[in-house]
């Protein structure tokens, strides 16, 4: 698959900014371009893409800034094989192994780095059509991990039937991104396509963080929507557009 040659510059800003602040004004367009060795065409559509997806502010006459991150909260207590009920729904699984968390998920789960977690990366599809990539991480002893999924197909199901684990709050934090070189390979699309990322953190009765995942769902396939209780005669589950 080749590579769009902004794509590269896109990531060499993102690389930049990673830990500037809000507010923070960039290179200007000719600088990054000497910088990369490049055209200021290819930085110019780096920064388009950056500022459509919210990563940067364009204020006219003054300059690119690092925008304030976005944060949308939606809150939903399903999986994605429940909120798909009724559709011919199948996860493939492309890894699942235990590994010493990195600082970014020890966080996520409140742990230590470097604490063992479960690690699932799955495609989820509705027929054999790709709609989501996903990657979950989890605490606590789960033994047998990969058999007892195999078994049941959804990961909330197992964590309920086979160790007693029960969400009993979400919270999902949602937005936009472009499809990356990898993701764009695993769901069998172009670089570049619109994606929706749920970045989810699930915790039991007790507060305990049992689950962080990420996934990024295909945007011209899917429609999320987040509901507080049901809505008579309309069904709850989301539909892909």
């Amino acid at each position: 698959m080749r590579v769009p040659k902004y794509y590269t510059q896109k990531v060499r800003i993102q690389e930049l900014i990673r830990d500037a602040a809000p507010g923070t004004m960039l290179p200007t367009e000719r600088e990054l371009a000497e910088r990369f060795g490049t055209s200021r065409t290819t930085v110019r559509q780096a920064l388009a893409e950056l500022v459509a997806e919210g990563r940067l502010d364009r204020v006219q006459g003054r300059g690119t800034f690092v925008a304030a991150p976005k944060i949308v909260h939606l809150r939903q207590l399903t999986s994605f094989s429940e909120d798909l009920a009724g559709l011919a729904t199948r996860s493939d699984v492309l890894a699942l192994s235990e590994e010493a968390a990195d600082a970014a998920v020890a966080a996520h789960l409140r742990i230590e780095p470097g604490a063992v977690v479960h690690r699932v990366e799955r495609v989820r599809r509705v027929g054999d059509e790709p709609l989501a990539h996903e990657t979950a991480f989890l605490v606590g002893p789960l033994p047998d991990l990969a058999r007892e999924l195999a078994a049941r197909g959804s990961l909330y199901r197992t964590l309920r039937e086979a160790y007693g684990i029960v969400p009993a709050g979400v919270q999902d934090d949602v937005e936009t991104a472009l499809a990356s070189p990898d993701e764009a390979r695993v769901l069998e699309t172009d670089v570049g396509l619109p994606l929706l990322l749920v970045h989810r953190t699930a915790w039991d009765a007790a507060g305990t963080v049992v689950e962080w995942t990420r996934s990024a769902f295909r945007g011209d396939r899917f429609r999320f929507r987040a509901r507080a209780g049901e809505a008579p005669g309309e069904p709850r589950v989301p539909s892909p557009g």
